[in-house]
């Protein structure tokens, strides 16, 4: 009897387990690129493969205007917008970096002295979610299965790991330059999985930087580019602003930092991922795991050369092939159709402005260390207050409370006097105070944006909007971004694989939909922060 038990027991259980795999993929693949503007997909396509962008785009659904709802657009808060289908009003991780008034100091989004490297004694270790208020999508999978299943999450930027994976996590991974290697935390592990270490001990950075950098193509082909040579492009840490990139001799952290500003980066943590799925067996077990996957070197490229660089087509030529050939191993690996597989990115990029101008458009960039050192140097001599301004960071000014309580100064008419003067900017267009963002004169859609990124206990006390094509950003090189608008906040969204058909969606979807959309295939609940909705054409 006891046996027959037994028997009944393990074959519900096998049961239990065959019918939810048949409702869900045996393996989601979330692939975030940093900092893809959306008309990456479509401007270099007369060049790319079949393989890899084609492929997504033919096969599988694209959401053709997606958008972030919330502004400043950085890297964190895109990363974790994603997974959480929230925004940093209610997640908290409004930016990279902010700053933190209990501790008058910065905060970085995944800092936490609390714990320790793994693999690493460098502070690049001393990270975890812990300043995430929220749960992500890959908690929420986590949870529905009695954490049966595995998440593992990969970036060479530790936030592009650590904020996709969640709090509940097997594993996140970053790359660590002062130990060329992947390493992790010890809110994750006491110690590095075999698999880790023994990829580690292989020195593929090292190898990699070996090849240098040239183009894949003959350099005369890269017709949707600008010049090789243009002064407004930065240059390779170590090395020049033209092609060929050398990096074979580069030593230390040098090295490191140009392996980083190199496509080779993409390529390691393509490899590092499909060493993921194969030593964890991913999408082999009863329940659907998780790899969340962001490709950090496009981000770090764009910002030193800028989208109209050849340095940015040729990196996107080169992904399209690791795309394909990544799709390619999990086919293999996991079975064609078995997996979903989302692309997306957590924010976009402007065009230098130095370029812009030379096509005469419209566009600049003013220091933020500049403009906070003239704005307490007006405010001492008009109302007596040392650094009444305590930081200008993401578009945001923070107050210094204390000094202005010190010297019995009028608040509300140093707020006045200080949106005064960043209205005097040529390239500011609006400033709100954030105390009272319904009475700003914005478009409402920006209006909403504002909103969303605005965290009360965070946040600044006043918050400008640059024009467009103006940002923040020291010297006469590279870009960034951070803005409203479509350049920044227009990005691409692409399912691929289980239960998705070929097709595209114009009508306008948000970030915040991703997350919400992925618990509505996968029959789960959504993130407890999530304020999007399942985009229906996805889940039909």
């Amino acid at each position: 009897m006891k046996r027959l038990l037994l028997s009944l027991l393990f074959f519900c259980t096998l049961f239990t387990a065959f019918a939810q795999q048949s409702e869900r993929p045996a393996l989601v693949v979330g692939l975030v690129v940093d900092q893809m503007r959306w008309d990456y997909l479509y401007r270099y396509a007369d060049r790319y493969g079949n393989d890899g962008f084609k492929r997504l785009l033919r096969e599988g659904f694209s959401c053709d205007n997606t958008f972030i709802p919330y502004t400043p657009t950085y890297t964190a808060p895109g990363h974790t917008c994603i997974y959480t289908g929230s925004v940093p009003s209610l997640h908290g991780i409004i930016s990279n970096t902010w700053w933190d008034r209990s501790s008058d100091t910065t905060m970085y989004c995944t800092q936490d002295n609390s714990v320790h490297g793994i693999g690493s004694s460098s502070k690049a270790g001393k990270m975890s979610p812990r300043n995430l208020w929220a749960s992500t999508i890959t908690d929420e999978l986590r949870l529905s299965t009695n954490f049966r299943n595995k998440t593992v999450a990969i970036a060479l930027k530790d936030r592009g790991a650590i904020l996709p994976g969640g709090h509940t996590a097997n594993g996140a991974y970053w790359f660590d330059n002062e130990t060329e290697s992947w390493i992790t935390s010890s809110f994750y592990a006491n110690a590095l999985p075999a698999w880790v270490s023994a990829f580690n001990k292989r020195g593929l950075p090292r190898e990699y930087l070996s090849r240098n950098w040239n183009t894949l193509y003959p350099i005369g082909t890269y017709a949707q580019s600008g010049r090789d040579t243009a002064y407004w492009e930065g240059v390779q840490p170590g090395g020049t602003n033209f092609f060929p990139h050398r990096m074979d001799s580069l030593k230390g952290h040098t090295a490191m930092e140009a392996f980083r500003v190199s496509p080779w980066g993409n390529s390691f943590t393509l490899q590092f991922a499909q060493e993921a799925v194969r030593s964890e067996r991913l999408g082999k077990g009863a329940f659907t795991d998780f790899l969340t996957v962001s490709l950090s070197s496009t981000d770090y490229i764009g910002h030193a050369f800028g989208p109209n660089s050849i340095e940015i087509e040729d990196t996107y030529l080169r992904l399209d092939r690791e795309i394909a050939a990544f799709l390619k191993f999990l086919d293999a690996q996991v079975g064609k159709g078995k997996y979903l597989l989302f692309l997306t990115a957590d924010h976009g990029a402007a065009h230098t402005p130095a370029y812009a101008n030379s096509q005469r458009l419209p566009a600049g960039r003013i220091s933020d260390y500049a403009l906070m050192d003239s704005l307490n140097a007006a405010l001492n001599r008009d109302f007596g207050v040392t650094r009444a301004v305590r930081s200008l960071i993401n578009y945001q000014v923070y107050l210094n409370e204390e000094k202005i309580e010190e010297a019995h100064a009028d608040r509300a008419a140093i707020k006045h006097f200080i949106m005064n003067r960043l209205l005097r900017i040529p390239g500011v267009s609006k400033v709100i105070d954030l105390d009272n963002i319904a009475a700003a004169p914005l478009p409402p859609k920006i209006r909403d944006m504002v909103l969303n990124g605005y965290n009360q206990k965070l946040s600044g006390n006043i918050q400008y909007v640059f024009k467009p094509q103006w940002f923040d950003w020291g010297g006469v090189t590279g870009t960034t971004h951070g803005a409203p608008y479509p350049y920044d906040a227009h990005i691409p969204l692409v399912w691929f694989g289980w239960k998705q058909k070929p097709g595209r969606l114009v009508r306008e979807v948000y970030m915040t939909d991703i997350a919400a959309t992925l618990a509505a295939l996968l029959r789960v609940q959504m993130p407890n922060g999530c304020i999007g909705q399942p985009i229906g054409e996805v889940v039909r």
